[in-house]
């Protein structure tokens, strides 16, 4: 069991400990974010025979943005070494292959939920509901190390909306008197919203793509599930703010005068101008 006191750092992607799971298992489509087209369960052209990434140097330039803003959550390694016992994915049947594709995006869903538990228990306003989030964090824990048969029984979905509901009410403690205000799954695309006072707001699956959030005020606002791929956050302040993962802060545009809270680290791809 995973000791929660030494926080989200230890659910990020390992790829040393994994087998390029993301790069093989999982689907793109070229846009934005990809040069090309791939399909799930087919190696990227650019994954190498040792599970590296020949370009990982060069990933924006080279067309792979997405690449740099997407993070497993631990669950490659989780897969990778646990789950199947350390065996390459490019060893054994296809049945095995086949397998350890369709057991990634549950556990990396499953490394998720952990991650945002973990935070729960470092937010001192949701004490009131500490018991059960450490009871959801051992219930999501025992899920993966399940057998890749239990994996993929797994109704992960269901498990989803009850461990979401649990940190609904997190949310609603750790953002209670501060008035702000309720965005949930609000469509903010290319909004322009400068120096918005958006003190503890409740940004849960907000899209704010491209919106201009600079000099924002979002303190202790949830963004839990936000999609702020390429919101400007130039000047913002996000003190506390929680539920922010590092790919959603990856996929965002900021500056020096960005304030983060500790949960993550500030991108190196921002400049003192922004990005």
């Amino acid at each position: 069991m995973r000791d929660p006191s030494v926080g989200p750092a230890v659910l990020r992607g390992d790829c040393a400990n994994c087998f390029g799971l993301c790069c093989a298992a999982l689907p793109f489509a070229r846009s934005s974010d990809f040069a090309v087209d791939k399909p799930a369960g087919t190696p990227c052209r650019n994954l190498g025979a040792d599970h590296r990434c020949g370009i990982h140097a060069r990933l924006r330039e080279s067309g792979y943005r997405g690449c740099t803003v997407y993070d497993c959550f631990g669950a490659g390694q989780q897969v990778s070494q646990v789950v199947f016992g350390g065996v390459d994915w490019r060893a054994g049947p296809p049945e095995r292959r086949r397998r350890m594709f369709e057991v990634f995006p549950v556990v990396r869903q499953l490394h998720e939920l952990l991650r945002y538990l973990t935070e729960a228990l470092t937010l001192p306003a949701a004490r009131p509901v500490h018991a059960e989030v450490r009871g959801a964090l051992e219930r999501t824990e025992r899920l993966t190390g399940g057998t890749p048969g239990e994996l993929m029984a797994l109704d992960v979905a269901a498990h989803r909306q009850e461990v979401g509901a649990l940190l609904l009410r997190v949310s609603e403690l750790v953002r209670a008197g501060t008035g702000g205000p309720d965005r949930r799954g609000a469509e903010l695309v290319g909004a322009r919203l400068p120096g918005a006072g958006w003190r503890g707001a409740h940004l849960r699956g907000a899209l704010l793509i491209a919106a201009d959030l600079t000099r924002a005020d979002l303190r202790g606002a949830d963004f839990l599930g936000a999609d702020l791929r390429d919101t400007d956050l130039s000047d913002a302040d996000l003190t506390d703010a929680f539920f922010l993962t590092q790919p959603q802060v990856e996929a965002a545009r900021g500056n020096a005068g960005t304030r983060l809270p500790g949960s993550v680290t500030r991108p190196a791809h921002w400049t003192a101008a922004g990005v």
